[in-house]
């Protein structure tokens, strides 16, 4: 088992890692539009995802995966109503490639966030 982190995601706002890897799989903690440079939140719900997003592949290539390698990711967000610009912006993150997915509507988020999202990858073989 090891921990992962990466400079060019933000660092954990509470005790836990960035990520963990176990039993061959990435285990990804939920990532919000933090900038990793300015630690602001991102504004609007777009950009949001957008720096989600990118904070997940900066995680996702400090453990030698890319989000070909993910097969489970979760979302929460604030709003559905938000529900189709995140696909479109989903579908742009992840190319061709359609892993397993759960969307689900919270009350609220860390920082005051629209959107959080985890994930689980296969680590590339050692």
């Amino acid at each position: 088992m090891s921990v992962h982190h990466s400079a060019d995601a933000p660092a954990a706002i509470g005790p836990y890692s960035q990520a963990f890897s176990a039993g061959g799989f990435l285990f990804t903690s939920g990532q919000i539009g933090l900038d990793p440079a300015t630690g602001e939140l991102a504004q609007g719900f777009a950009a949001q995802a957008r720096r989600v997003l990118a904070n997940l592949g900066a995680v996702l290539a400090a453990a030698g995966c890319g989000f070909d390698d993910v097969v489970k990711t979760t979302i929460y967000v604030t709003d559905l109503g938000n529900f189709a610009l995140l696909n479109e912006l989903y579908a742009e993150a992840m190319g061709e490639h359609r892993p397993a997915r759960s969307t689900v509507e919270v009350a609220a988020l860390p920082k005051g966030a629209l959107v959080e999202i985890d994930l689980i990858a296969r680590l590339p073989p050692a």
